[in-house]
This record gives C-alpha cells, structure tokens and sequence, in this order.
C-alpha cells in the first residue's frame, strides 16, 4: 500500500524533528540564531557589476525553496520578500563538518542566512558564493507542492503564509496592493490632504445604509457599533477647519459574502472643502492615472490594463464617460417614461427584464435594481454616472435644477462600482429632514451630534470614497475579493 499524502506529511514532520534534536545536540539550535543581513535578493543582485566576479560581498537570508545538491558543490535558492536568489555551496570553501550540515540537516522550507560574494553562473544567474551560513529557523512541516500542494481555495486563504511561500502570482498580487495603498498616500499628500483616524467603535451607525456588527463596552455599560463608514466623523473635522483630510481604514458592514463582498473591508475617503463632485471627478482621475503609469506600469508603456473577465483592454488614458443614471435607465427598459411610472408598472417592467423584484421594495429600488443588474456590469471603460435619484443618498446636495437627483456621481469601471462621490450637503436643516426620511420610524439611528455639528457651519465640500479592495481587483485582474485581502474572513475550520 502506498503511503497517502498525511502519512508523508507525518513522517517528514518526525525526520525534520530528529534533524533538530541531532542539531541541539551538537550545541546549535536555529531558534537562538540570527543574522544581519545587508541587501535583499533583487537590492543585492543589483549590486553585481559585470564581469567583476567575486567583488562585491553581502548578506542576505530567506527561505530555501530549491535544493540541488551535486558532490562537493550544491545550488540553492531562497526566497524574501523581494523574490529569490542563487546561492553557491562549496564543501572546498566551508569545510567538510559545515558542508555536512548543510546537506544532512538543512530542509525545503528551512530559514537561513548566508555571507558571501556575488559572481554570474554559466547560465548568466547572479549568485551568492557562500562564505559561511547560519540556520536561523527550522521548518518542522514540508512546505505544499509547488502546484499541487494548495490548490485547494479555502487552503489559499486560510493558510495564506503558505500560498505567499509557494504561490508568486499571489506574492505579487499582494504586494502590490501594498504599493497601491503607499501611492494613494503620497499623493493625497502632495496635494495638501490630512491623513486622520477616526473611532472604529460608534454610538451611531451612521454615514451608509449598511447593516452593522454590535459589540459592548463593559465598562460604560453601552452597546457600541463598528463603523460602517468613516465619513461623519470626516465631515466634523471639515467643520473644525481641517479643508483637506482622508482616512484609509478598516469598515465592517455585517452583510453577505461574495466575490466583491467582504464583511471587512478597507475604504478611502476624502473630503475636500470648496470643492464638489465635479473637484472628486479630477481628483480620482488624477489618482487612477498616476496609479496605472506608477505602480501597474503596462509593458507598452501606454495607460492599458486587461480587464480579467471580459479580456477588453480598459483605457485611463482615454475618453472617461459622463451619463446621467435616468438616460441610463431610459436605455435599458426602452421607456422614456420609466420614471413617470407607477410601481407596479415598474415591478412589471423589471420581470420582462428577468429580474427579480421583492415586493417589499421601493419604487427607487427596483430601478437600482436594473442598474446593478442590467447596465452596471456592460461598463467597462472608465464611467461617470451622474445625477442619481436623491433616494440613494440622504448627505449629498440636491440638484439645483432637478431636486429629485443629487449632484453625485459613481465611477464604474470593469463593470463594478469603484468610486462613489458627491457635492457635500452642508445646510443642516435639509440635512435633517434628509435623514429623517431615510430613518422613519427608528429616528434613534440619527446622528444628532453630526447635526449639532453641521449648525456650526461646514463649508462646501466634496467628498469620495474609494473601495481599496474593489480597486486592487481592477488593477490586479483578481478574480475576488479575496485574492486581494492578505486574511480574509472564512468560517472556523471545525465549524459545521
């Protein structure tokens, strides 16, 4: 009977300990060793000069990822957080008893770090020639195979240490996330924006219509809220006088899970004081330029990404669509008259559509329903929608010439919504009654004290709001959420 992948497992995880009971016998343990290294991987191999072998000397440490050991002389490549690099074994150069070591008791997986010279192989790899090494950490469990080992989805996720070891598609992904985030902050502040934190823990869930967690303060005695939004807490600071702020931080909306839906997520908003949603319309196009050109860089220069699902190149260098959400609307049902109809009209129009319409829903909602369904997904190439019913956003202006829209727009691109933004509402009694249509009968989910703040005066503002999750599948090609968030949330592994 051949041996299952567990027992291979089980087996290699009593020869790894072995290997480090032989290890501390002899007076080494890896856990009490360290290194100073000098360079990264690529850093290091930046510093090769050609032709001029063995001059330059580093320190680099990593994980080893290939073994290949030949006689008297081995390769070896480890892995750090820049990539991999080379490294040359001579039994000639670290004696016969360090040599031994390191073929006899050294595993894939194992953490080292090694001093030596830099020189290109044969094959044109530059390549560390080792002076000496030191085990700093013991892998007590094999590391998955390369390509079959984790190719279980719920292991990528649940074990993402292991698929950032073996998986350099999702590496990749991920740092780059981080650098998408480092831009956004740059240039916000190049641009004079504050970056400011806010409480996550709330007396009121206020600023979106989100279902919230609830937690309690044993202390004081008193329910709290994680946040569903940061920007009320935002539009106070416009008031105390701070014209350019924006936060990036964690959001929890107890909702469902699905490939664009997390219920933890990572939002930026921005708030900007004698601006509006025409000032956030520069604003981000600026933004997912520079980030394209920057941090995406296309091969050919140009500022193109493949969109994943549809294989259509989507263009931030090019014309960025403006349509108001009723023309949209008018396209799709084929009535120029939607607007003008009753519900059950609307319910009938819906269904002829294919789309399922609860009956417990509002006449704003079905048509949003259309738009989410039917035109949302078609909107490759960067779009503005503009001018949406005042229904769907209780702390944006109303328009001056058509009150029953909103000076707003949401920018989709990829056919998902990236980027919602609108001309802030700063008049505190229609604020109010803004919110009181929204609340109707459970008025104690207002935030008074935002209204109380609003009576000392805001200025016109704009205000945005980025999902940094939704962005980094964009510019990623992820096919989810969840290939784009380091620790996703996932049910617990014994739960049934």
């Amino acid at each position: 009977m051949s041996d299952t992948p567990s027992d291979i497992s089980h087996d290699q995880h009593a020869v790894r300990r072995q290997k480090l009971a032989d290890l501390r016998a002899a007076g080494q343990d890896p856990f009490r060793a360290n290194v100073a290294t000098t360079h990264f991987s690529a850093d290091a191999k930046a510093l090769y000069v050609e032709g001029q072998d063995d001059v330059v000397s580093v320190t680099v440490a990593g994980r080893l990822v290939t073994f290949r050991v030949q006689g008297g002389s081995s390769f070896v490549k480890i892995l750090d957080q820049q990539g991999q690099i080379q490294l040359y074994f001579r039994k000639d150069v670290l004696g016969e008893e360090r040599y031994g070591v390191f073929k006899k008791l050294l595993d894939l997986g194992d953490i080292i770090g090694v001093t030596g010279t830099l020189f290109k192989t044969k094959t044109g790899e530059i390549t560390v020639r080792v002076d000496s090494f030191t085990l700093v950490s013991k892998a007590l469990r094999p590391l998955p195979e390369k390509w079959h080992g984790l190719s279980d989805a719920e292991q990528v996720y649940r074990q993402r240490y292991l698929d950032l070891i073996v998986n350099a598609e999702s590496r990749a992904r991920l740092l780059l996330r981080s650098k998408v985030v480092s831009h956004i902050r740059r240039f916000l502040e190049d641009r004079q924006f504050i970056e400011v934190e806010t409480p996550v823990l709330e007396n009121t869930a206020g600023g979106a219509a989100a279902r919230p967690f609830v937690t309690h303060h044993n202390a004081l005695n008193v329910d709290f809220f994680l946040r569903i939004a940061t920007e009320l807490r935002l539009k106070r600071l416009l008031v105390g006088g701070f014209d350019r702020v924006f936060e990036i931080g964690r959001i929890f909306r107890n909702e469902g899970v699905s490939r664009r839906h997390n219920p933890e997520f990572t939002m930026l908003e921005v708030y900007q004081a004698y601006s509006d949603y025409r000032g956030m319309m520069t604003l981000i196009r600026d933004l997912l330029t520079t980030l394209v050109r920057d941090v995406i860089r296309p091969a050919d220069g140009s500022l193109k990404i493949k969109h994943a699902a549809s294989g259509e190149e989507i263009d931030f260098g090019g014309e960025w669509r403006e349509v108001r959400y009723k023309d949209l609307i008018t396209q799709a049902t084929g009535d120029a008259e939607w607007f003008a109809r009753s519900k059950g009209e609307k319910v009938a129009g819906a269904e002829k559509l294919g789309l399922y319409v609860d009956p417990k829903w509002e006449e704003f909602e079905i048509t949003n329903e259309i738009f989410s369904k039917k035109i949302e997904p078609t909107l490759i190439q960067p779009t503005f929608i503009t001018h949406l019913p005042k229904e769907l956003c209780p702390l944006a202006k109303l328009n001056a010439e058509d009150p029953s829209v909103l000076d707003v727009f949401e920018l989709t691109i990829g056919g998902m919504e990236v980027a919602p933004a609108y001309s802030e509402q700063n008049d505190p009694d229609v604020q109010r009654q803004m919110f009181e249509a929204q609340a109707g009968e459970e008025q104690q989910n207002i935030d008074h004290d935002f209204l109380l703040a609003l009576e000392h005066g805001m200025p016109p503002a704009g205000g945005m709001g980025v999902g940094i999750d939704r962005l980094c599948i964009l510019l990623t090609g992820a096919e989810s959420i969840r290939d784009v968030i380091l620790f996703p949330q996932l049910r617990p592994a014994d739960a049934k």
